[in-house]
């Protein structure tokens, strides 16, 4: 018994110090990036955009390729942090292309597109996109850069390098990642995201500036307080560009429940999810406008597979634009969380 007890605790004693190692290297190696970081997108020969003029902008959360209608994910309560296979990756990535090909949109906006993540099984993401879609111009922020989860224990995550991925069929003058204050404590933080958004400045025919936002807000903290700071500096931010006179356009994953939105719209078994956070009343940027599809969900939980009338579903992806901004239709397409556990969601825009 003695033995026994001494060879289990040298394993013990073997993974605390290996935990250790990891913990240590995590801390040596974390990425800090600067509050403002400048990006190059890729070259192309786009038009400039025209004002009084429709245009289109689809947003969609791709769930890294890999939570598809079967999987379901660990930190909402599954047991799942990769995608199933590789094959399985690329069938969900020829699948959300093939939708982005047929929306022809003139400006998407992408979150979580992995680059080189155990999760996904390093396929570049990000490259393949910009592959299927050449007639875009494509610009990448990175949001995620661990050079390893080591939960679940049974089956960790691993690597993950992931980001936002915005394309455009316009030119643009100058493209940025902007850091979102708000960060878990220490080693928690090891292993998170490092929030961002993307701005990309588009010039427009009347000499002022169309300024896309990709953004991918937090989940997962508790009470919404990271998110809070988040919705503070972008408010800051709105302010700031507001009184430029430009044209702003911000879409993505809010990670709450929209405006005008109801999640009690759509069957379900299941309670409210405690990540899910109503959105605050006190972001109310003057005149700004929220273009939400409320009739169709663009969210699903993912602590089991997707069943329809058992997840509890929710509209947490659209878009807010500045007054001089006209929307003409929004729309949420129910791809049934196919290949992600994200719907898209496409606007039309005229530039006033």
């Amino acid at each position: 018994m003695k033995r026994f007890a001494k060879i289990i605790g040298s394993f013990i004693l073997a993974a605390v110090l290996l935990f250790a190692v990891l913990l240590l290297v995590l801390t040596i190696t974390d990425y800090k990036p600067d509050e403002v970081i400048p990006l190059t997108a890729s070259p192309s020969q786009n038009p400039i955009i025209k004002h009084n003029e429709p245009f289109s902008v689809t947003t969609f959360n791709i769930g890294y390729a890999g939570l598809d209608q079967n999987q379901d994910f660990f930190m909402d309560g599954g047991t799942m942090s990769r995608s199933s296979s590789k094959s399985q990756t690329l069938t969900n990535l020829t699948g959300l292309s093939s939708y982005l090909k047929k929306a022809e949109s003139n400006i998407i906006f992408l979150q979580e597109v992995d680059t080189r993540s155990s999760r996904s099984y390093h396929i570049n993401e990000a490259d393949y996109m910009a592959d299927q879609l050449p007639a875009y111009s494509h610009v990448f922020a990175a949001n995620y850069n661990v050079p390893w989860v080591p939960v679940p224990l049974t089956h960790p995550m691993g690597s993950a390098h992931s980001g936002l991925l915005t394309l455009s069929s316009y030119k643009s003058t100058a493209n940025t990642r902007y850091d979102l204050p708000g960060k878990e404590s220490w080693p928690t933080q090891l292993f998170e995201l490092d929030r961002a958004f993307l701005e990309s400045r588009l010039p427009v025919d009347n000499g002022k500036e169309l300024v896309l936002v990709n953004l991918h807000l937090s989940a997962f903290d508790k009470g919404g307080k990271i998110r809070k700071k988040q919705l503070n500096y972008l408010n800051a931010y709105i302010q700031k560009e507001s009184e430029k006179g430009n044209y702003l356009l911000i879409g993505g994953d809010w990670n709450h429940a929209l405006p005008d939105t109801d999640p009690s719209a759509f069957a379900t078994t299941q309670e409210w999810p405690e990540w899910l956070q109503s959105f605050p009343d006190s972001f109310k940027p003057v005149g700004f406008q929220w273009a939400v599809d409320k009739k169709t969900p663009s969210v699903r939980t993912v602590d089991v597979r997707y069943t329809e009338g058992v997840n509890f579903r929710a509209v947490i992806d659209g878009f807010l634009v500045s007054p001089n901004i006209e929307i003409k239709s929004v729309e949420g397409t129910d791809l049934h969380y196919a290949n992600s556990d994200h719907n898209p969601v496409t606007a039309r825009f005229i530039l006033r």
